[in-house]
Parts: structure tokens; sequence; C-alpha cells
């Protein structure tokens, strides 16, 4: 996929309030830990995150996305109304119906013939949203979509934790640790045209692939999550590095020729070991999941906000977006930033 109209306006994003750390979330679960024979600290070690942050109870989704969603079209001086999309494309929702998008755009005022929907695809759901309206744009069917996210880690540990108390055992520890990696926040990722007075980042191309077959890894269900880590991390490298090597060619370039990268914020394991199959030094790459662990769909615009903001990207980088999601399935995007 090659592009030669789109551009990325603005992100927005709005930080959750509360402070979580990981020591804080290993007290709530010590006699897992009095059960397991285990010390302390075994959160932080494996996935290298410190704290990550939470809504307040019974904060609404579309509330956070409608606040990033407005920082976004701020950011670029684009009312509402101009939008041709509007897409909410987080793991967390509202309710089964109506599409939480329906919400937010109420919020935010889009004009009637704006596109309102949602979009699932676990961790990946920005992006694929990116790749929706970066088409429609790409096709002329409009000037400028908006793609929101807002993600809740609370009431998911909250139940894993009450089920880990209830079953102290090693298996239910392993399945459950990912879940204790959550974070929380939101997003809001402007896409245009170009036209709208503001020079924007241009996207250049993509590359999308996928693995179904390893769909039954990670599993979330209403009250529930379970992810065997170590199959997710095994196989997402080798979907990544296949992604990775049809995206360089795709675009053009080499590894050496990418001068910065933004991925999914799983935790340093994954990152260390993604970046050096793919050939990335992780000095070319910017992490948050340290701080704010992982926040699902929000946590790679959120992080190339950040990036943005402490100036690790410049002017005229190359700049590589690096999804993926269980499923499995990996997007990967190439930017002129």
């Amino acid at each position: 996929m090659r592009y030669a109209k789109v551009r990325l306006d603005a992100i927005g994003y709005e930080l959750a309030p509360n402070v979580v750390t990981s020591a804080a979330l290993e007290e709530r679960i010590s006699p897992v830990y009095q059960a397991l024979g285990m010390q302390a600290g075994q959160l932080e070690a494996l996935t290298g995150i410190r704290e990550r942050r939470w809504w307040d109870p019974g904060f609404k989704l579309s509330e956070g996305a409608v606040r990033a969603g407005r920082k976004a079209l701020a950011a670029a001086g684009v009312p509402a109304s101009e939008l041709g999309a509007l897409i909410s494309a987080g793991v967390c929702r509202e309710a089964s119906e109506p599409a939480t998008a329906c919400a937010v755009a109420a919020g935010l005022g889009v004009r009637p013939d704006c596109a309102v929907y949602d979009i699932s695809n676990a961790c990946l759901g920005v992006m694929n949203g990116i790749f929706e309206v970066a088409n429609a744009i790409e096709l002329g069917a409009m000037r400028a979509g908006l793609v929101v996210s807002c993600e809740s880690a609370r009431e998911i540990n909250d139940s894993m934790i009450a089920s880990m108390l209830k079953d102290p055992g090693m298996d239910r520890f392993r399945l459950s640790m990912a879940t204790l990696t959550g974070g929380s926040g939101a997003a809001g990722v402007l896409i245009t045209d170009g036209s709208f007075g503001r020079e924007g980042r241009r996207l250049l191309g993509g590359v999308l692939r996928a693995a179904p077959e390893h769909h039954g890894l990670c599993l979330w269900h209403r009250d529930s999550m379970s992810t065997d880590a170590a199959a997710v991390l095994k196989h997402g490298v080798v979907l990544g590095r296949a992604t990775w090597a049809a995206f360089l060619k795709e675009l053009g370039w080499t590894a050496a020729s990418v001068d910065k990268t933004v991925c999914h914020q799983v935790g340093a394991p994954h990152r260390s070991q993604v970046l050096a199959e793919i050939g990335v030094p992780e000095d070319r790459d910017f992490q948050t999941y340290e701080f704010l662990g992982n926040i699902g769909t929000v946590s790679l615009p959120m992080t190339a906000a950040l990036a943005e903001e402490r100036e690790f990207l410049q002017k005229g980088d190359k700049v590589a977006f690096l999804g993926i999601g269980s499923g499995l399935n990996c997007l990967m995007l190439g930017w002129q930033w």
C-alpha cells in the first residue's frame, strides 16, 4: 500500500489521573506470592513496567475519547464539522450496542453525513482505523477522519486479582500476569488530506500481515483474561519479522534508513526481542511502557505523541509505526515526519 495524499495532522491524548504502581498491585496479590513461594518485585522485573494509570471508578470511555479527540482537532485547527469519519477503535467499549463512536460523535458534534462506527481488533484497533481513513482519503471520499480510543484497565485488573486470590496456582498466575501490565488512557488521531493549512506528517505506505492460527493465545472475555505471554512473544516475533521484511520492500527502505520507530507497548522483553530481530537499535525507538504500561490501542499513538513532544521525532525523520495485536495481526505504517 502506498499513499500520496494522506497526512497525520495531530494526535491528542488524555492521561488517566490515578497512578498505580506494580508494587501496589503485588501487594493485593501477596497471598498468591506466599502460596507460590515467590518474592515481591516479579511484575516489574519480568515486564519493565514500574507503574501505569487508571481512570476514576465509573469513568465513561466516551468521555476520555471526546477529550482526546477535541485536543487533536484543536491542535490542527480542524472543526469537527469537517470530519468525514469518526471511528472508535478501542478494545474497551461502553456497551455491545450502540457503537461507542456514537457517543463520541455526539460529544464532538460531527455533521450528519459523517460515518460513525467502531473497529475492534485487539491492540491493533487504532492502527486499523488509521488505515481505513487513509484509504478513504486516498480515494477522495473525504478530507479528514478522526480515530479515537479510550482504554480502561481498572475493571479487568480488579476481576483478575479476585480470580487469582481464589485460585492461587502457578497456571493461573502465568496466564494472568499480562493482564496486570494494562494501563488506562485515551488518544485521538486526526488524519487528513493536507488541505487544512498544516504541513502534517506524510503517510508513505504500509503493510499488513495476519497469523490467525494463533487466535487462541490471548483471550479477553467479559470478566476474565488469559494470555500465554511466552507463546504470544514467540509467534508475534515471527509475524513481526515477516511483516517488517515486506514493509521495507514496499517502501523501498532498509532497516538502517529508518530513523525512528514507535511500537506497541507490551513490555521490556517484547521490545528488546522484536527490535533485535528486525535490526533496529533500541536508541532509535521510543518507549512509554515503563510508566504507562500497556494501554492497548492507545499505547502506540500516545507514545508517538509523547515522542514528538520530547523532540525524539524530528522533522524529516523516516518513522515506522509498528503495530501488533493478539489474533495475531500486524500492521506497519511508514511516515515522513
